[in-house]
Parts: C-alpha cells; structure tokens; sequence
C-alpha cells in the first residue's frame, strides 16, 4: 500500500489529472485514476506540482549579515567584497551557523530543496568551511546542501589561498571553485583555471568557478575553462557561474566560444538578480544589463541554471529565497516572455540546475525521490508570473511545509466575494 496518494496533480509537462503514488520515499507510480488504497490522500485540486526548486549558486556563509559590520553604500561588486573582508577575521562558527540554518528554513518554505553554496577559503582559519560543513549535516533531512571551495580573494592573490583550498576539499568540501576575474593578472586568472581543474580531475570532483563576473568583455577565462574541462576529461562535471563579460562581448568572438562551451558540456550560472544589481555601474546611458547572453546558450543546448546568488548580505539588500523571482528577474533581462520561453525559464530553476549539479533522483517518474511541492498555479508560465504560495512542500512523501492558498475577500457591490489570483490566468495558451 502506497504511504501517500498525490490526486489531481498538473505537472510541468501539461499531463492533467496525474496521481503520484508514493512508497518509502520513493515515486512508484504517475498515472491518472491510481486505485490503490493510502495510507494518506493529497488532493492537488489541479494544481501545479514540480520537483522541488533548485538553486545551483548561493552564499551561505554570508547570507543574512547585512549590514555587519557596515552598509553597502555605493552597490557595487568591489565594495562587497571589500566589506566580507572586514566582516571575515570577525566572523565565528556559531553566527555563521545560525544564520544559515535560519536561511535553510526559508529556502524550504518556498519550496528550494537543493542548493549549491560556494564557502570562502581565504581566512586560513577555515571556520567558514568548519560551520558549512555542520549545516549541511544539520539540514540534511530536509535539504541537499552542496559546497564548493571558493578562493575569494584569488587562488593566487592571497599567498595561502591554494593551500586553503586544498585543505577545505581534504575537509569534505566536495567542489573546486575558483574567481580566475580577480586574480592580479590575466594570466595568473588563467594559469588558477589550470591549476583547479587539473586539481578536480585528480580528485574525481566537480568544477564551480565565478568566472567573467565583470563588464570588461576582454575577461575571458571561460574559454580557458572550457578548453580545460576538455583536456582533464571533465565534461559535464564543470559550471562556468555568472559570465557577465559575455554581455559586452564581440558576437563574432561570441560565435567561437558558444560552441566551445557546447562541446565541453560546461554549464551556464547566470544569477539575474545580483547580475542585474551589480553589474553595468560604469556606464551611464546606453546601460548594460549585465546578464549573460541566456537566449543563445539555451538554443545552443547548453545547460543553464539560475541562482540566487545572495540574500541579505553585503553585496545584496533584497532577496527571499525564492527562485521563481530568480526566473520572473530573468524573463523581463532576457525578454524571453513566449510561453515556451517561460516554460524554458521554469527549467533553469528545477531540472536544469538539478542536472549541473548532478541531483541523484531528482524528478517526478517512478523511481525518483518523493520530492515536490504544490503551486497554487496552473503551469510552469503562471508560477513565474505569479511566484504563488507554496500550498504544500513534500520531502521524501512527507509535508515539510505547507502554506493555505492565497484568497481574498472583496466587499465591492455587485462582484464576487472572492478573488483568486489564478482565476485570471487564460487558458489553452500555446507558444
């Protein structure tokens, strides 16, 4: 006997009036009319239900230290990094840890079950990667915490940056990143981008680099990290995050490098709210809008995840958590507003960010984890319109979370008493 019963579920794909049958965690069944008997029944009521949100670049070391030890005042990249310099030599495992797991319960409130979060190793004390390393054990019930080792202030730049590096991996820091931009020369960018896959393809690892996030369209180490994921054999194992310096790029230059990427299988990390927040602030008008170039990469094949990138914290005063602004954010960037643009852009934030980060399980076909959640939308193009409540959050066919539907009581004279904010979605819309 299935432990849970999910009934008249819409899925991303359009199948209407879907069960999900659900047995010690696992997915047994997707199919109209299952019969069998539950020891607990969910009426979807039509409702949207997708595998769970997926956010394959964040910052959860700094996540929710906004204004320590001081405001951002001028926006800007440089001054956030300068600024998580002061905080860093202060910082202690208990306030990191705290803070993150406060962030965890938010992320799973909107339906966010895995996430990839890059770990500063510059502060040779390592007690960022000391504190990540216990919150990915504390909230691994109910979220898949990811960690990449991040040389903020360069592999090279900082003189005990390679050894830290290597240390957080030796720690259980399962990912090689690298900022190959902020290295003191281009050269020194490239030679770290050698040094760090070389490094993944010794260990078996996976490669998450911040790469290009600058406006200047001569930063080009995505090339060298897609000719060395070729060399080390790391194909599909490697993501090039933001590649902000493509917004400025020569197209012919752009023509050669798309294709290289292809070829690798290195994925794209575009994160449209920091992106769109940080980037262009020294032009004046025209103004860049400093995201990558997500449209070609789509058509192109490549693999494109979107990510949240930071929430309050001292490169960015906003956020919540949720992804689905994530995608709204970059819909209006992109102006990929079709309907099978949005259902693309519903992809980058589930299975698209699940595939980069290699999510065992992750989906709704048989077999798959019992991970969901109910949307009180009616297709993936709605949900990024709306980013409506999260009406249930399933983790291994148990609710984690849930949250009533949003409805609300009008007294106008003459009009209904209710509204619900998906009654005014069209219907059988196509393209």
């Amino acid at each position: 006997m299935p432990d849970l019963i999910l009934r008249n579920a819409t899925l991303p794909d359009g199948r209407t009036g879907q069960d999900i049958a659900i047995e010690k965690g696992r997915i047994t069944a997707v199919e109209p009319g299952i019969t069998a008997e539950a020891a607990e029944v969910i009426d979807a009521q039509g409702n949207l239900v997708t595998p769970p949100f997926v956010d394959p670049h964040f910052h959860m070391d700094a996540t929710l230290s906004l204004g320590l030890p001081r405001m951002n005042v001028s926006g800007t990249l440089l001054e956030g990094i300068a600024l998580w310099g002061e905080l860093r030599p202060t910082l202690t495992k208990e306030a990191l840890i705290e803070r993150a797991v406060r962030y965890c319960d938010l992320a799973v409130s909107k339906g966010l079950l895995a996430v990839r979060s890059h770990v500063d190793t510059s502060d040779p004390r390592l007690v960022t990667v000391e504190a990540l390393l216990e919150v990915r054990e504390i909230v691994s019930p109910y979220l898949d915490l990811q960690l990449v080792a991040f040389p903020q202030d360069g592999l090279y730049r900082n003189p005990e940056g390679e050894a830290a590096l290597i240390r957080a991996l030796d720690m259980g820091v399962e990912i090689v990143g690298g900022i190959p931009h902020f290295e003191r020369t281009m050269a020194e960018g490239q030679r770290s981008v050698e040094t760090l896959c070389r490094l993944a393809a010794e260990r078996g690892l996976r490669v998450d680099m911040h790469c290009d996030e600058t406006d200047d369209p001569m930063s080009r180490h995505i090339e060298t990290l897609a000719a060395e994921t070729i060399r080390h054999g790391l194909q599909g194992r490697v993501a090039g995050s933001h590649l902000t310096s493509m917004h400025s790029m020569d197209n012919y230059y752009v023509s050669k490098l798309l294709p290289l990427m292809a070829e690798a299988q290195v994925a794209a990390i575009p994160n449209p709210l920091i992106n769109i927040m940080l980037q262009g602030r020294h032009d004046t008008y025209p103004k860049r809008r400093g995201l990558t170039r997500v449209p070609q990469m789509l058509e192109m094949g490549i693999d494109v995840g979107f990510g949240q990138d930071c929430v309050l914290d001292p490169w960015y005063s906003m956020g919540t958590g949720d992804l689905l602004d994530v995608a709204h954010m970059a819909l209006h960037a992109t102006q990929l507003g079709s309907q099978d643009d949005k259902r693309a852009l519903f992809d980058c934030v589930t299975v698209n960010s699940a595939r980069i980060m290699g999510l065992e399980g992750y989906g709704l076909a048989p077999g798959c984890r019992a991970d969901m959640v109910i949307l009180q939308a009616n297709d993936p193009a709605e949900a990024i319109r709306l980013r409506p409540n999260r009406l249930k959050v399933i983790r291994a066919g148990k609710v984690i979370a849930e949250i009533a539907p949003e409805i609300t009581t009008l007294s106008l004279a003459g009009r209904p008493e209710t509204l619900d904010p998906a009654a005014y979605a069209p219907r059988n819309v196509t393209g």
